[in-house]
């Protein structure tokens, strides 16, 4: 029997208020642990969904003092996407996943009879994977993204939060001269900078935290643990017979998505 969103959503909401600063959905987001907030009116509608990569669409990074100021001032309505992208609870997860590969987004708003109950997002199709019986035989090579975001340890944070907006990148890897990996620096990184505004001096080596590898024939039920279990999105790519060369790629939570979509996957099946 297939399996329905209401499976494998998380239930219940996080939310805030239209009116709160982007430093107050910072500390939110950084509390508890999430990528994105609903926005809601005082009567508890969901009006859009702010996560950690508005904040860093909106550039708030800035190091020119009025810019920064004038970002310090908006709240979560001016950085919200909406309308709220939402699914029924008793829809099959594939039609969700086929609606986050489609409009390329990380989450949806879960409807019980139009009324919002909870929130399924990328994270939760892995934990999914995570709790399948049986292990998809497919490895990490082969649905890795080949593409790598690198920067050295000595670029600011101001020039690596820049290139990932403009690249569409949630991440960006810190190697040294010889491609050794040193480290990785996420929207997570840098959400504490919402609140306190950032030295533009400071260097990405300043706020990188170290990366989380797996071999590329691992399995994916296996990077799905490891993802699960340490609260990353992503994986590096290495070749566990030669750990300090240069990376082979990254998977991410939305790589193993694409791959639940996938005609033939476990998931497709009835």
């Amino acid at each position: 029997m297939a399996k329905l969103v209401r499976d494998l959503m998380h239930p219940g909401l996080l939310a805030c208020k239209p009116n709160a600063s982007l430093g107050q959905v910072a500390v939110l987001l950084f509390q508890h642990h999430v990528h994105a907030l609903v926005v809601e009116d005082r009567d508890g509608r969901a009006l859009g969904i702010i996560s950690d990569f508005d904040l860093l669409a909106g550039e708030w990074l800035s190091s020119d003092p009025e810019s920064l100021a004038a970002m310090r001032n908006l709240t979560a309505s001016d950085l919200m996407s909406h309308p709220v992208d939402s699914v029924e609870a008793g829809i099959p997860l594939s039609e969700a996943v086929n609606q986050l590969i489609d409009k390329e987004i990380s989450r949806l708003l879960v409807t019980e009879n139009g009324k919002p109950v909870g929130i399924i997002s990328l994270s939760d199709f892995v934990a999914g994977i995570a709790m399948q019986e049986k292990p998809s035989r497919e490895t990490v090579g082969d649905v890795m993204s080949d593409a790598i975001l690198v920067c050295r340890g000595q670029t600011p944070i101001v020039s690596a939060a820049r290139t990932m907006t403009e690249s569409g990148f949630r991440s960006v890897l810190v190697v040294d001269a010889k491609g050794k990996t040193l480290g990785v620096v996420s929207g997570r990184s840098l959400l504490p900078f919402v609140k306190n505004g950032v030295d533009e001096h400071l260097l990405v080596s300043d706020v990188m935290h170290p990366a989380l590898t797996i071999d590329i024939h691992a399995s994916l039920r296996e990077a799905a643990d490891k993802m699960i279990q340490n609260h990353h999105h992503r994986l590096v790519v290495i070749d566990d017979k030669d750990p300090e060369a240069f990376p082979l790629g990254v998977i991410s939570t939305f790589d193993i998505v694409a791959e639940m979509a996938r005609p033939g996957s476990v998931w497709q099946k009835a």
